[in-house]
């Protein structure tokens, strides 16, 4: 069983949460994941063994939250992840984003710089509507979305991705590689070098444009875009727990 949460802009999201002591460990989930990754599940175990606040949630059109992928975009996930934090969680948050939750979480840092104790993120996919798809696509995919309003495009992890025009425009708003990206407080980006998904050029390059004290970049040779092995697992534990006791210092 879930608890729900109807937001600002009349969407239900579905959460689970525990009561603990913070900062708030918000884990945002990848594009089509949902709360029920092994991610998701492993950290809340481990917060549920350290006594520590957990917040995991479904954005809109992800999971078991209202609405349908196809009608969703970063803006509108940026909204439900203001949503999840401003009503369940109080004081300092630690989000942990996967993906596109790594985009997700480095928004709500620019949203709400005040609330954020500390980050660690996995695979971090900032910016990938333009870099990955719009740079990507091919005259005649960048017609079709134009003519059509969307794209499909084949999944190394899934059923096809499609892409509509209002994803790739929205994106386009939400861009955090153009412009100074402050993160004044602990981060710790890891990511696999077997990733199909999000490439270690793209680590490399979101660890040179954010500026910050306390910045690292932890590459696990042949881990792919799930980062959830065992040992996988235990890389994401150690960051969290670093990140939690520097934030504290």
């Amino acid at each position: 069983m879930h608890d729900s949460l109807d937001t600002p802009q009349g969407r239900r999201l579905a959460y689970h949460r525990i009561a603990g002591r913070g900062p708030w460990v918000v884990f945002c989930g990848g594009l089509k994941s949902d709360m029920e990754g092994s991610k998701a599940l492993h950290l809340e175990a481990w917060a549920r063994r350290t006594g520590r606040a957990f917040l995991r949630f479904d954005y809109s059109g992800h999971g078991q939250s209202s609405g349908a992928f196809t009608d969703g975009c970063i803006g509108d996930w940026h909204e439900d992840t203001l949503a999840a934090v401003d009503a369940l969680t109080e004081g300092k948050v630690v989000p942990v984003g996967s993906s596109m939750g790594g985009w997700q979480a480095l928004l709500l840092a620019r949203a709400r710089p005040e609330r954020i104790a500390g980050m660690v993120t996995i695979a971090a996919a900032p910016d990938f509507t333009e870099d990955g798809y719009w740079a990507g696509f091919s005259a005649a995919q960048k017609a079709q979305l134009e003519s059509v309003g969307h794209v499909e495009l084949p999944s190394d992890y899934m059923e096809p991705y499609v892409i509509t025009r209002r994803m790739i425009e929205d994106g386009r708003e939400r861009l955090v590689l153009r412009t100074a990206l402050h993160l004044p407080f602990p981060v710790r980006f890891l990511q696999g070098t077997a990733d199909t998904a999000v490439s270690v050029e793209t680590a490399v390059r979101l660890l040179e444009h954010a500026e910050g004290p306390d910045m690292r970049l932890t590459l696990v040779k042949d881990a792919d875009h799930r980062f959830s092995d065992e040992t996988c697992l235990g890389v994401i534990e150690a960051a969290l727990a670093d990140v939690l006791e520097r934030a504290k210092a």
